[in-house]
């Protein structure tokens, strides 16, 4: 458990990391390596802690064979390539709590701070000049504020903003309308957003989505006079769009604490206005932020390395301890159930038809539903954990639909898989024992409760005496130890399945054996 510090943090926070070392943990403190040292060193780690420095890039995932996380110091990962790391089934995680006040905080000072001139002011009072009519402002009172984005920096700002009697109105297409009426909030449309704010600010993080929010078109539709505060990321308001419009008077002026290039060229047009005030990425440089999150991080690092537990996850569901405890015997469950059905079943498969009956529903089912994935490409593919099988099942073209259903009529709890793939279809179910021991209970229509672990062989046969004397006879001439077996069948003399569970596999020519006896329909090996 060995953990690289690529970037300067607090010292609080490497304390967390040294202390930690009488449970195993090793820790390196490397700060300012190029990314080909970076990638040189990366091998030897299992953990990773960055702030916005180390360049996080797909070449540094590939060379990193044993890496397991990457911990993010502060609530941005673009500096991180996510999606290369879940391909490779490595964690990334952020801080985002840590600094959410302190950039709250600065998206208010720089919103005043612009509203009065300050910063003007200021260089104006350096140059030996007293202009006070000059910078005469304008009050925030009464005044209507639009924010972009309710997260957790965006909601700070709307209880801020609040408490200085602005009229406060949001965008949020993914937040519910009760929880903005409990922040105080009336959430609207982007386009009502623009066309009423006096001032608008962003907090939203920096995807393909968001990139260019607020350009030429947007500003078309803002009122008169209007002002922009950005400190989420550079490149979410358009800066050529911006400087237009600040020097069309479309727009009354801007507090930027980021650029799309930081640090910006200083022939950089927006900074050669007087009605732009900007900072150098400041939103979350306080002495408090950073020790929150150098902290979290490096305890966040250490919960997952010496407990298992993960917190603040950008690429697989966070998990508590004692939640774990509680849901594991479920996520085995739904593992075994998706790696059985791989194996089972012929053909690529085309979708997958997850059901959680009873208690099983009651728990995280994404949570599960990715358990079960990383079962059902395990035998595609190695390497496969929480992290990548969702992406690995994605990319395969994968349907994957969940359904819900709280009552059960025959089990307490059931999780039942339909699959579909290019050649066949079929269905298989399980449960748990009261010792929370998993079972296969059901094979398309075909009851049984059959362990599901180690080598085991599935097959079908005509309901006809003799069959499974036959298949026994051929096993212990071939010193292959039957430790199980379960039979389901729908009627007598009808078709039947069954399951053995075996101390060895099935060599190719017993299984050739088997799979040439009358009556037998298929003969399949698994490996859970």
């Amino acid at each position: 458990m060995k953990i690289l510090v690529s970037d300067k943090i607090s010292q609080k926070g490497i304390d967390i990391l040294d202390a930690a070392k009488d449970r195993g943990v090793e820790y390196d403190v490397k700060p300012g390596l190029s990314a080909q040292e970076l990638i040189a060193t990366i091998p030897s780690y299992e953990g990773l802690i960055v702030r916005s420095s180390t360049k996080v890039t797909a070449e540094v995932i590939d060379a990193a064979a044993n890496l397991k996380m990457v911990g993010r110091a502060g609530i941005g990962v673009d500096n991180v390539d996510v999606e290369a790391a879940s391909k490779g089934g490595v964690i990334v995680m952020n801080t985002p709590d840590s600094n959410a006040t302190t950039t709250a905080e600065h998206t208010i000072a720089m919103m005043m701070a612009l509203s009065r001139n300050i910063p003007q002011a200021t260089a104006s009072m350096r140059g030996n000049q007293w202009e006070k009519s000059r910078f005469t402002g304008v009050e925030l009172m009464g005044k209507t504020l639009g924010v972009v984005g309710l997260g957790r920096i965006g909601s700070l700002v709307v209880k801020r903003a609040n408490g200085l009697e602005m009229n406060v109105v949001a965008y949020d297409p993914y937040i519910p309308h009760e929880m903005a009426e409990k922040i105080g909030v009336e959430l609207i449309e982007k386009k009502e957003l623009f066309r009423r704010a006096d001032y608008i600010t962003v907090h939203v993080p920096k995807t393909q989505d968001t990139v260019n929010l607020i350009d030429e078109k947007q500003f078309a539709a803002m009122k008169k006079g209007v002002r922009i505060i950005n400190c989420a990321r550079g490149g979410i308001v358009n800066e050529e769009a911006l400087y237009k419009a600040i020097i069309s008077g479309k727009v009354a002026g801007a507090a930027l604490d980021v650029f799309e290039q930081e640090p910006p060229p200083s022939e950089h047009p927006l900074l050669s206005l007087e009605q732009v005030i900007c900072t150098p990425h400041l939103g979350a440089a306080t002495g408090e932020a950073q020790e929150k999150v150098a902290v979290a991080v490096a305890q966040q690092m250490v919960d997952y390395f010496t407990k298992g537990r993960i917190v603040n996850a950008i690429n697989v569901p966070s998990i508590d301890p004692e939640v774990l405890a509680v849901i594991q015997p479920y996520l085995e469950l739904a593992e075994k159930l998706g790696s059985f059905s791989a194996q089972f079943l012929e053909g690529a498969v085309k979708e997958v038809s997850i059901e959680y009956i009873g208690e099983a529903a009651e728990h995280d089912i994404k949570l599960l539903t990715v358990a079960a994935l990383k079962g059902l490409m395990a035998p595609y593919k190695e390497n496969v954990n929480l992290v990548n099988a969702p992406i690995l099942a994605r990319g395969r073209g994968i349907k994957v639909v969940e359904s819900i259903i709280r009552d059960s009529e025959d089990f307490t709890t059931l999780i039942k898989l339909d699959l579909i793939t290019e050649k066949t279809s079929g269905s298989v179910a399980g449960t748990l024992f009261a010792d929370k021991e998993p079972r296969i209970v059901l094979i398309d229509e075909y009851r049984l409760e059959a362990v599901p672990s180690g080598n085991m062989l599935v097959f079908s046969n005509e309901d006809t005496p003799g069959v499974i004397g036959r298949i026994g006879t051929i096993m212990g001439n071939n010193d292959i130890n039957i430790a199980g077996m379960q039979l389901g069948r729908t009627r007598p003399n009808g078709m039947a399945v069954a399951i053995l569970n075996i101390d060895s596999p099935v060599p190719k020519e017993v299984l050739d054996q088997i799979r040439a006896l009358p009556k037998i329909v298929y003969a399949k090996p698994i490996e859970l």
